[in-house]
């Protein structure tokens, strides 16, 4: 397939992609280095192999984190509370949650909206990482780098997934079942976005009818979906 098969079909989106890419660098560097960092030393240590299956382990993690946080977190509008305790928090959810993710589900295509920056999640990152280390170092510091890793090429799955246009079966899969999350039919399901399996559990899948019409052998073309995508954005 020749690469210009692959890039994004429109100006406008070559453009965003651009801008997109430039935000997923730093976060690429960052938590890449963050993440392998923590590996070599797990692999020093005196128990490597264990080092290395919590690593691993950061990969299932990464599907339920990816899924509760996308289904609980981004998609709920947070009303400001009056408590002491709760109302700090509340503004801050208010104040870039909902602009955040909702802004993206508005401007699927807006290259500003696609991916975090290294900020975002900065906080959580270096509280976990102050967690995990109160554990034995070949254990949940290294489950971190896994789930951390896998962040990372979740980011830039969900960035190519609103731009390019890879033959990959998988691929085409997850593509097909995200778009149509953007869709006003489908943003209250389907909230896994490179695995299915938490949808299946908590039943959130796209009903039958959607998926046979999505997946079936009479599936509906990528470029339909994401035709229906950019009408409702």
């Amino acid at each position: 397939m020749s690469r210009r098969a692959i890039l994004p079909s429109s100006r406008y989106k070559r453009e965003q992609a651009a801008i997109s890419r430039g935000t997923l660098y730093p976060v690429t560097l960052f938590y890449t280095t963050s993440a392998t960092i923590l590996l070599v030393l797990g692999l020093r240590s005196t128990h490597p192999l264990r080092a290395l299956t919590f690593y691993a382990l950061g990969l299932p993690v990464w599907t339920m984190v990816e899924y509760f946080s996308h289904r609980f977190v981004f998609h709920r509008h947070w009303k400001k509370s009056e408590r002491k305790y709760k109302k700090y928090f509340t503004y801050l959810s208010n104040k870039y949650l909902d602009p955040t993710h909702f802004g993206h589900h508005e401007k699927p295509f807006d290259g500003m909206m696609i991916n975090g920056k290294v900020k975002d999640l900065l906080p959580v990152f270096l509280v976990s990482l102050a967690v995990s280390l109160l554990f034995p170092f070949y254990s949940a510091p290294l489950l971190l780098a896994g789930v951390v890793q896998c962040y990372v090429l979740e980011e830039w799955a969900h960035h190519c997934m609103h731009y390019y246009h890879f033959q990959n079966r998988y691929f085409r899969h997850i593509k097909k079942s995200h778009l149509y999350h953007h869709t006003s039919k489908g943003m209250h399901r389907g909230y896994g976005i490179t695995s299915a399996f938490w949808d299946v559990v908590c039943a959130s899948r796209f009903p039958v009818e959607v998926r046979q019409h999505l997946f079936g052998r009479k599936n509906v073309s990528l470029q339909a979906v994401e035709t229906q995508t950019e009408q409702r954005a």
